[in-house]
């Protein structure tokens, strides 16, 4: 695409991020009905459907990348946009509002409410704490195509999965949430506060899982040509590679994420808005392992020291919300929750830092 004008390939990019938002809320609603209908759990169904299915441009990138020896692409691309879709649920938390229109009572983390999200960040947490650590790894480590870092970042993920899985049948604080939430301050039930689209809820199952191939399959491709044509958009703009893809870029790939959470948030599942963000963030850094099996070297150790930057930024804004989540604040300051005002502005120094730092 670099020989498009600059017309052109702005058109092509709207184009494609708006392809992204149509499939995005046909991924949420999709994902929704099979949550009933498998009894997966709103946290884990995002956790892993929705999480890797809002992902797909991301893997496409990522292998492509490996497959050319393009490692520095590999890596900024995996870890470039953590910090900004986890700002994601600053817009999730300000623009949220159930099908009817009204304005959600409470922020993000308030009506969410469970624990189950907080140990999704936790997971979040460890996964990035296991790439940090991984960069500073000598890049000789490699056996039978892999590296440590790479291996233990999918096994911590994958260990995850399992205890958020068991955490889903049973947690002993289960009976002290049932007490509470007879309080009028607590979260709805999930019966009360879940309202699918009757449309979807009407389809047959096949025709549902065919809607949600068919959704991730369109945000596969429009992502990868939201990436292609953003790259030769920068670089007619000269601007800096790290900055537009920590920005401008992140932004565009992250269309999926914020029209599946606030289609998520219309439907009444605020905690499949939440668990899509964290477990998109989790699973992205499992692609390493990929990488470094396409490519048959060491990818992490191509991390440049902006990518460990927005690594430990993610990092700071994950734990905000997981305060968050365990605080429950009910106050709003400008029409959003205390905790995601804190992001935002983190973010904002932190974009900062990254054009001292570029």
């Amino acid at each position: 695409m670099d020989s498009l004008p600059l017309w052109l390939l702005a058109l092509i990019f709207a184009a494609a991020a708006a392809v992204v938002w149509v499939a995005g809320v046909q991924l949420s609603k999709a994902t929704d009905v099979l949550d009933a209908r498998f009894h997966i759990g709103s946290a884990f169904g995002g956790l892993i459907i929705l999480a890797i299915a809002t992902n797909l441009p991301e893997i496409a990138i990522t292998v492509s990348a490996a497959v050319s020896g393009n490692l520095g692409v590999a890596v900024g691309n995996i870890l470039g946009g953590i910090a900004l879709q986890t700002v994601v649920l600053v817009v999730l938390d300000l623009f949220g509002r159930r099908q009817d229109g009204a304005t959600l009572a409470g922020p993000l983390t308030f009506r969410a409410a469970s624990l189950v999200l907080v140990l999704e960040a936790i997971v979040l947490v460890t996964v990035l704490g296991f790439v940090v650590a991984g960069t500073q790894l000598p890049g000789s480590l490699l056996v039978a195509r892999m590296t440590p870092d790479a291996v233990l970042i999918a096994v911590a993920w994958v260990a995850g999965l399992l205890v958020i899985r068991r955490a889903q049948k049973h947690l002993p604080w289960r009976l002290v949430h049932a007490e509470a939430s007879k309080d009028a301050s607590a979260p709805a039930s999930r019966a009360r506060k879940r309202h699918p689209s009757k449309r979807h809820d009407a389809l047959s199952t096949p025709k549902v899982l065919a809607l949600f191939a068919a959704s991730a399959v369109a945000t596969l491709a429009a992502g990868v040509v939201l990436e292609l044509s953003g790259d030769a958009a920068a670089s007619e703009l000269g601007l800096s590679g790290v900055l537009f893809g920590a920005t401008v870029l992140a932004l565009a790939t992250s269309l999926p994420e914020i029209s599946t959470g606030l289609q998520a948030v219309r439907q009444g599942d605020d905690e499949l808005a939440m668990s899509d963000i964290f477990g998109g963030n989790a699973f992205l850094p499992v692609l390493f392992l990929v990488a470094t099996l396409v490519a048959g070297e060491p990818v992490l150790a191509s991390a440049h020291d902006s990518d460990i930057y927005l690594t430990a930024l993610a990092i700071v804004l994950t734990l905000v919300y997981t305060v968050g989540l365990i605080l429950r604040p009910k106050r709003r300051l400008l029409g959003m929750g205390v905790d995601s005002l804190v992001v935002l502005l983190l973010y904002a120094v932190g974009v900062a830092g990254l054009f001292a730092l570029a």
